[in-house]
C-alpha cells in the first residue's frame, strides 16, 4: 500500500472539517447558545480571580496578573484538545455499541480518521478569550515584546496543548479494557482545572503528583515560567516540549494499541 503523505491527510481533513461545520451551522441557535455559555464560563473564572485577589494581594508569591497570565495560558493550551479531540468523549459509546468497527476498515490512519470526524467550533471562543487574557496580563506585567518572546510563547503553548491532548487520549483509550472508563476520562478532565494554578501552592505530595504522575503542571505552570520569570526557569520548563512530544507519542501508541485489538463485539 502506498504511504500516505501529510498533504494527503491535510486534504482529507479539510473535506471532513467542511462537512462537519456545515452540519453544525444548520443548528445555529444551538451553536450561538453554546458559544455564549462558553464565554460566560470563562468570564466567571476571570471574576473569581478578581474576587480572590481583592482579599489576597498574592498567592505563594504570585500576584494577580501573573495568575491571570496562567489562567489565559491554560485556556489557550486547552483549546486544541476541545476543538480537535472532542470525539474522545464518544469513544466509549462507539466501542460498546460495536460501531467503532467501521473505523477499522478504512485505508487511512485509524486515530486520524476517528478524531477528525468532530471539530468543536465553540472552542474558538475560549481561544479568543484566552488570547485576550494573556495580552491583558502581559501588558500589565510590562513584559515587553520581541519576536523571540513570541516564538517562545508559541512553542510552549504548543507543548502545553500536547500534554492535555495526551492525557485525554490515554484516559479515553481505557475504554478498550475498562467498562466504566467514563469516570477515568472525567477525572482527568476535572484535574485540568488545577492547571491554572502554580504548582508551588500545593503540598509536596501534590507537586509530585501534578508533575510526574498527572502532569498538569506542564499545561500552564512550567511553560509560563519561561515568559513570566526568565531569570529563574527550572530545567523542567526547558524540557517541556520534549516531555510533551514523548507523552503525546506514548498516548497515541496506547490509543492505537487498544484500537487495533478491538474485536467489535461491544464487550
Amino acid at each position: 500500500m502506498k504511504r500516505k503523505t501529510p498533504g494527503f491527510y491535510l486534504r482529507i481533513y479539510a473535506k471532513i472539517l467542511a462537512q462537519d461545520l456545515k452540519s453544525k451551522m444548520s443548528y445555529r441557535a444551538d451553536f450561538i447558545i453554546s458559544t455564549i455559555g462558553m464565554i460566560c464560563t470563562n468570564i466567571a473564572g476571570f471574576i473569581s480571580f478578581w474576587i480572590l485577589f481583592r482579599n489576597f494581594p498574592s498567592v505563594a508569591g504570585w500576584n494577580y496578573y501573573e495568575m491571570l497570565f496562567l489562567y489565559g495560558f491554560s485556556l489557550v493550551s486547552l483549546t486544541p484538545v476541545q476543538c480537535f479531540f472532542d470525539n474522545n468523549w464518544s469513544l466509549r459509546s462507539y466501542v460498546y455499541s460495536g460501531d467503532f468497527i467501521k473505523y477499522c476498515f478504512r485505508p487511512i490512519n485509524l486515530f486520524f480518521y476517528y478524531q477528525s470526524e468532530v471539530f468543536d467550533i465553540k472552542g474558538l471562543g475560549q481561544f479568543a478569550f484566552g488570547i485576550g487574557t494573556i495580552a491583558y496580563a502581559w501588558s500589565k506585567l510590562g513584559l515587553g515584546f520581541t519576536p523571540l518572546m513570541l516564538l517562545k510563547l508559541m512553542i510552549f503553548l504548543f507543548s502545553a496543548s500536547l500534554i492535555m491532548i495526551a492525557l485525554q487520549n490515554a484516559a479515553a483509550a481505557t475504554c478498550f479494557w475498562i467498562q466504566n472508563s467514563f469516570y477515568v476520562l472525567d477525572l482527568v478532565t476535572r484535574f485540568k482545572d488545577y492547571a491554572k494554578y502554580p504548582v508551588t501552592i500545593f503540598s509536596p505530595v501534590f507537586r509530585f503528583l501534578f508533575t510526574f504522575v498527572m502532569p498538569i503542571a506542564f499545561i500552564a505552570y512550567y511553560p509560563s515560567i519561561v515568559i513570566l520569570r526568565p531569570q529563574e526557569v527550572p530545567l523542567l520548563s526547558w524540557l517541556s516540549p520534549v516531555i510533551a512530544l514523548v507523552f503525546f507519542f506514548c498516548s497515541y501508541k496506547f490509543w492505537m494499541y487498544g484500537a487495533t485489538r478491538y474485536s467489535g463485539t461491544g464487550s
